[in-house]
């Protein structure tokens, strides 16, 4: 499976970094490169528990949840992950592995926005360093980073003991502001020129992670995002 890079920050790689300054592209994923979102993701978790009677607990306990997700989610990003991951408590490592290909070929692919397939191509045409950031969980960025032919992804990661899920994510969790400090690290590591980077997001929650590279766009933006962009002369781009 593609293995996205986490923090602390290993350092420069023959395999993973060329001599000399690069410029990246960085992408949000949940409503930039998929129509999905990280509920669908959850819910899908849930439909696909190993005994029905789980499956239908896990379901209708995370349908109950969904008005505070909504609630959540426009208080903090952060938070938000954090009472959503609260309910992968108890799920094994090996059957959330065996399902994240399943989940792709099944969720994500459907839902890969059409006009993606050459934002990625162009970018990759001009020698643009490839990256997922990402609130998603490493095992469904990965399916989805490697089909696309994407270099790397910052991703969230489920804490783990003996292979179970504790429902904590490990820290820092990757959402809102984190986003924008997570790039400029990987920037440091991979002498990547933040100046001359690109970032992809249709969320105004992803404003930072946006506002840190010298080139940022706005993809189907929301309300909020879609004015900023507007006022700060942003390119605003539909891949829908």
């Amino acid at each position: 499976m593609m293995r996205g890079t986490h923090l602390p920050w290993r350092g420069k790689t023959a395999a993973s970094h060329s001599a000399g300054e690069t410029s990246a592209a960085f992408y949000d994923m949940d409503g930039t490169l998929v129509r999905t979102n990280l509920v669908h993701s959850y819910l899908y978790l849930t439909r696909n528990e190993v005994t029905v009677s789980r499956s239908i607990l896990k379901t209708l306990e995370g349908l109950a949840k969904l008005p505070a997700f909504l609630v959540a989610d426009r208080f903090s990003r952060a938070f938000f992950n954090e009472m959503l991951y609260a309910g992968y408590e108890g799920m094994y490592e090996d059957r959330l592995l065996e399902l994240a290909e399943e989940h792709f070929d099944e969720v994500l692919r459907p839902n890969i926005y059409p006009g993606i397939y050459e934002l990625v191509e162009n970018a990759r045409k001009v020698g643009l360093r490839q990256v997922i950031v990402s609130g998603s969980l490493d095992v469904f960025v990965a399916p989805l980073a490697r089909h696309l032919g994407m270099d790397d992804f910052v991703s969230n990661r489920l804490e783990l003991k003996d292979g179970v899920a504790t429902g904590k994510l490990v820290k820092p969790i990757v959402a809102g502001a984190v986003k924008a400090r997570l790039i400029q690290e990987y920037a440091q590591a991979f002498d990547i020129d933040l100046l001359r980077s690109y970032a992809y997001s249709d969320s105004f929650s992803d404003y930072s992670m946006l506002a840190v590279v010298g080139r940022p766009a706005a993809v189907n933006p929301d309300s909020r995002l879609r004015r900023a962009a507007q006022e700060l002369e942003w390119p605003v781009i539909d891949v829908r």
